[in-house]
């Protein structure tokens, strides 16, 4: 089942010969619960896209369908209605509100909405990703690992179609990215999560299933990471050994 449709997307900034195509006809499409990473250098467009996909920002052309809705043609109201109910975000830098505990800035998407939330999933979802001990704490008193799983558990608890994250390891060690890559990974597997993955990192990059490259706003790569294509590969291989015998 397709879950998100680009067709044609350009962005462009500027005026006549100031111009610039952040974007240049871009046609992508992602299938419910993939895991895809979107990379490229600085300057690419792979950010601008990504503003694109979350509702921050509008295409000067083309057509993007997110669950069945073309959010080309949303207004700034609905289209934020619609990002906060269809779209999940995890920044490199958290956006947690200082002043909240944890458990409530997780829950600040379904209290702006006046919901309330499903406990039992709420507390699969901070189950997993293993801050279940830090509803009660604020965000500078856990560490930037910690903080980054609460907003991911923020981005999941309305169950969006979309997950999108940029560069989420960004701002973490070593140790701390590789924990929110495997939280990132437990998300599309244990909730069949699809996600969107921005980042310049090539070894982040290969942790997804697949690998979309962007240059100069268009997209010059798109198939399955590394280690997928050889499992695929041997899969076919030994299918078609089967095939002869």
């Amino acid at each position: 089942m397709e879950i998100l449709r680009c067709e044609g997307v350009r962005k462009v900034y500027g005026a006549g010969d100031n111009q610039v195509a952040a974007l240049d006809k871009v046609d992508l499409s992602i299938g419910k619960g993939e895991f895809v990473a979107i990379t490229g250098a600085s300057g690419s467009g792979k950010s601008t896209l990504l503003h694109i996909l979350g509702c921050v920002d509008k295409p000067t052309a083309g057509r993007v369908m997110i669950d069945g809705t073309d959010i080309s043609t949303l207004n700034a109201t609905r289209a934020a209605i619609f990002r906060r109910r269809k779209v999940g975000l995890v920044y490199q830098f958290y956006n947690l509100i200082p002043t909240l505990t944890i458990g409530k800035n997780i829950l600040m998407p379904l209290l702006l909405d006046k919901k309330k939330p499903n406990q039992e999933y709420f507390q699969q979802v901070v189950g997993a990703l293993g801050i279940a001990d830090k509803l009660e704490c604020l965000p500078n008193q856990l560490s930037g690992g910690q903080q980054q799983r609460a907003a991911i558990a923020r981005s999941l608890l309305y169950r969006p179609a979309l997950l999108l994250a940029d560069e989420p390891t960004g701002n973490l060690d070593r140790k701390n990215a590789r924990e929110i890559v495997d939280m990132l990974k437990l998300s599309n597997r244990n909730f069949n999560q699809t996600i969107v993955l921005i980042t310049h990192d090539e070894k982040v990059a290969l942790e997804a299933d697949r690998i979309v490259t962007i240059e100069d706003g268009r997209i010059v790569g798109d198939g399955l990471s590394g280690e997928k294509f050889h499992g695929k590969k041997y899969a076919d291989e030994n299918h078609f050994d089967e095939k002869r015998r």
